[in-house]
């Protein structure tokens, strides 16, 4: 079994439309010790993605024009990086290969488990 030390610091990329939201959440992100930056649309992320600079993407699924799971599904056919879906949706009975699942409201400690387990999934 693989563990990470819960002290690893992440390059995370976040993709919310709601600018409240992202704004809280790359604050809470940084809070956590984590270098964050966040656009608000999947093809801001998609101008803004470059292979190897992030350890791992946070993506609404909700998104105007290029869904989240459109987005995830165009990103993880061309690069190896764990992408978290971040939605009010329930979670799917079968789950995208290389993505993980955390629903909005979601703890702290939620959120810290997602980041462990994206740092050390082999995407």
């Amino acid at each position: 079994m693989t563990t990470t030390d819960p002290q690893t610091k992440l390059r995370v990329l976040l993709v919310e439309d709601d600018v409240d939201t992202l704004v809280a959440t790359l604050q809470l992100l940084e809070t956590l010790g984590h270098w964050a930056t966040g656009v608000k649309s999947a093809e801001a992320a998609i101008a803004r993605f470059l292979d190897g600079a992030f350890d791992v993407v946070m993506v609404d699924i909700g998104l105007p024009a290029l869904s989240g799971h459109d987005f995830a599904e165009r990103l993880l056919r061309d690069h190896r990086v764990p992408v978290i879906f971040v939605t009010g949706q329930a979670e799917p009975t079968t789950v995208m290969p290389g993505t993980a699942w955390l629903r909005k409201p979601y703890s702290v400690e939620q959120l810290t488990q997602a980041l462990a387990l994206a740092a050390v999934s082999p995407s």
